[in-house]
C-alpha cells in the first residue's frame, strides 16, 4: 500500500503542490527517489536514513521507492527531507496515514534528526492554505509562515517532535507570527545643503513612484539624496508587505520571521552581473529588481553598468514583472520598483567645471552618457542636473523641509491615489496609469494642453514622454491637493523632463 505526504516545489514566488508517495515492497534492499529530483533531493535518502537511525528506527530489508508527483516538475532544494521522512514513517505505520496526508511539510534534516530552517516557508503556507491543509515546518521557519492565518502552522525542532505530534504523545502548539518592524530612517533631507530642486524631484518621485535620474559632478550629493529617499516613502500596505515578504522569504532575507513594513532599498554595485540584477543563476532565483519590488532600486554610476544589463531593464520598467527564461525554467517574478539612477556628466566627472575638465570636453560627456540608450533614457520621468556644492555652502544652516514634513505630503498624495484607484487593483500609483484612465484623470486645462503641445512639437517628445509628463503633472497636482491638472503643473513636469541643454 502506498503512503502519501504533501510538500511544495517552488516556481518563482509560487509554490506548486507536490505529492510524496512512498511504497515499501518486497525485493532487494534499496532506497530510491524518482520524480525529477536534483542532487540535493537525491541526497535526502542518506539524511533521512541517518535521522531515523538516531531515533532507533531501522529501515526494513525491502525496496523503498519515493515518487515525487507530478514527475515532470523539477524538484530542487533540501526542503524535501521532511516530507520524504513523513511519507516513509507513514508507510512504516509509525505515524497515522491520515495525519501525514492532512498536512504540507517542508524542512531539511540533520543527521541527528534535528530540523534545519529552509527558505520559502511563507509561499508554502499560502499553498497549504489553498489546499486546506496544515503546514509542518522547522521551528525557526514557522514565525514567517504563521503570518498566513488561513492555515495552521506547526513548528517542530526535530523529527522526533514530528512523530510525537502526529502520534498524539506530545502535540505541538501552533506557531505565532514574527514581529512587524518599521525601521526608522536616521537620515534627514535637511542634512543635504542646498539642492532644493533635487529635493523637490525626490518628493515628486516618491509621491507617484516615478523613475528619476540625477546627473552631476562627484561630491554634488547624488548618493546622499538617494539615501534619504526611504525616509520620505510611506510604509508598505499589508498587501504590499505580503508581496515583498514572499520574495524575501525565497531568498532567506526574513529575520526571525519578522515582516518589515519599510520599503526595500536596493543599491547593487555597477559590477553586478545580469543574473544578479534581473534574476537567474541556479534555480532562476530573483534578482535585485525583484528584491526592490514595491521599493527603490538605486543604481549609482549608472553608465558604468554593462550595456546588456541596462537594456534588460527596459521591459521590467514598463510591465512591472520579469520573466526569467532558462533552459530548464521559465519563472515570472514581480518587480514594480522605482528606479533612481545617478551618473557623472562624463568619465572624469568635471565636465561642467572648465578648470577641472579634461582635454576631451565636451565630447567625453557625450560619449559617456551615450552608454545609456535613448529608449532607456526615455523611460525616466524626472531628469535633474545636480550642481556642485561649494565648501562655503557647507557652513550654511540647514534649509528646506525635514524628511518628516515631506513624508507627510507624500503620504497624503498617495492616499489620494489609493482612493482614486481603489477599483483598479492593477493600478496603485500615478506611474501605473495608462490608456483611457490616464485621459480621464490627467487631462490638463486648455492652457496646460496648449503648453504641452507646443513643448512636444518644439522638443520632439515621443508618445511615451508625452504620457509620462501627464503622469508627473498628475502627481504634482496631487501634492498640491488640486483636483485638476493645470498649466503650472504641466510646466513643472516639463521642467523635469527637458534638460537645460535641450531648452537652449
Amino acid at each position: 500500500m502506498v503512503a502519501r505526504a504533501h510538500t511544495i516545489a517552488f516556481q518563482g514566488v509560487d509554490a506548486r503542490p507536490v505529492e510524496v508517495q512512498c511504497a515499501v515492497s518486497p525485493g532487494l534492499p534499496a532506497f530510491s527517489i524518482v520524480g525529477l529530483p536534483d542532487k540535493a533531493v537525491s541526497e535526502a535518502r542518506d539524511r533521512v536514513r541517518s535521522a531515523l537511525s538516531s531515533m532507533a528506527i531501522a529501515l526494513p530489508s525491502k525496496r523503498i521507492t519515493i515518487n515525487l508527483s507530478p514527475a515532470d516538475l523539477p524538484k530542487e532544494g533540501s526542503h524535501f527531507d521532511l516530507p520524504i521522512a513523513v511519507a516513509l514513517l507513514s508507510a512504516l505505520e509509525i505515524i497515522p496515514r491520515d495525519a501525514a496526508e492532512g498536512s504540507v511539510s517542508l524542512g531539511e534534516l540533520s543527521l541527528d534528526g534535528s530540523l534545519v530552517p529552509v527558505v520559502g516557508a511563507l509561499p508554502a503556507a499560502m499553498t497549504a492554505a489553498a489546499e486546506d491543509r496544515a503546514l509542518l515546518c522547522p521551528r525557526a521557519s514557522s514565525a514567517e509562515a504563521a503570518w498566513v492565518d488561513a492555515t495552521q502552522v506547526i513548528g517542530a525542532g526535530s523529527l522526533g517532535d514530528v512523530v510525537r505530534h502526529f502520534s498524539g504523545q506530545s502535540p505541538l502548539p501552533a506557531a505565532q507570527p514574527g514581529e512587524v518592524t518599521l525601521e526608522a530612517c536616521a537620515r534627514d533631507l535637511r542634512d543635504v545643503k542646498g539642492q532644493e530642486r533635487a529635493k523637490r524631484a525626490l518628493e515628486i518621485a516618491a509621491a507617484g513612484r516615478h523613475h528619476l535620474i540625477m546627473t552631476g559632478p562627484p561630491g554634488s550629493g547624488k548618493s546622499m539624496l538617494a539615501a534619504r529617499l526611504p525616509g520620505i516613502l510611506p510604509p508598505l500596505t499589508p498587501t504590499e508587505a505580503l508581496e515583498t515578504s514572499m520574495i524575501q522569504s525565497l531568498c532567506g532575507l526574513l529575520d526571525e520571521g519578522g515582516i518589515s513594513r519599510s520599503r526595500p532599498f536596493r543599491e547593487p554595485h555597477h559590477t553586478a552581473s545580469m543574473a544578479a540584477i534581473v534574476g537567474g543563476g541556479r534555480g532562476a532565483k530573483p534578482g535585485e529588481i525583484s528584491l526592490a519590488h514595491n521599493g527603490v532600486l538605486f543604481m549609482d554610476e549608472f553608465p558604468e553598468f554593462p550595456r546588456t544589463v541596462l537594456e534588460t531593464l527596459r521591459q521590467p520598467i514598463e510591465t512591472g514583472e520579469v520573466m526569467v527564461a532558462r533552459a530548464n525554467a521559465h519563472v515570472k517574478y514581480p518587480c514594480r520598483f522605482m528606479l533612481v539612477a545617478a551618473a557623472n556628466p562624463c568619465k572624469c566627472g568635471y565636465l561642467t567645471d572648465p578648470g577641472r575638465a579634461c582635454s576631451r570636453a565636451p565630447v567625453c560627456g557625450e560619449d559617456y552618457l551615450s552608454r545609456i540608450s535613448g529608449p532607456l533614457m526615455d523611460r525616466f520621468d524626472l531628469r535633474i542636473e545636480v550642481p556642485p556644492v561649494g565648501f562655503t555652502d557647507l557652513d550654511l544652516p540647514p534649509s528646506g523641509d525635514s524628511s518628516a514634513t515631506v513624508a507627510a505630503r507624500v503620504e497624503q498624495a498617495r492616499s489620494i491615489q489609493a482612493e482614486r484607484f481603489c477599483d483598479t487593483p492593477s493600478t496603485r500609483q500615478n506611474a501605473d496609469v495608462e490608456g483611457k484612465l490616464l485621459d480621464e484623470i490627467a487631462a490638463p486645462d486648455a492652457e496646460g494642453k496648449d503648453l504641452l503641445l507646443k513643448a512636444a512639437e518644439r522638443f520632439g517628445l515621443s508618445a511615451r514622454a508625452f504620457h509620462r509628463i501627464l503622469r508627473v503633472a498628475r502627481t504634482i497636482a496631487d501634492l498640491d491637493g488640486a483636483p485638476d491638472v493645470r498649466r503650472l503643473h504641466i510646466a513643472e513636469a516639463l521642467s523635469f523632463r527637458i534638460s537645460a541643454k535641450a531648452a537652449s
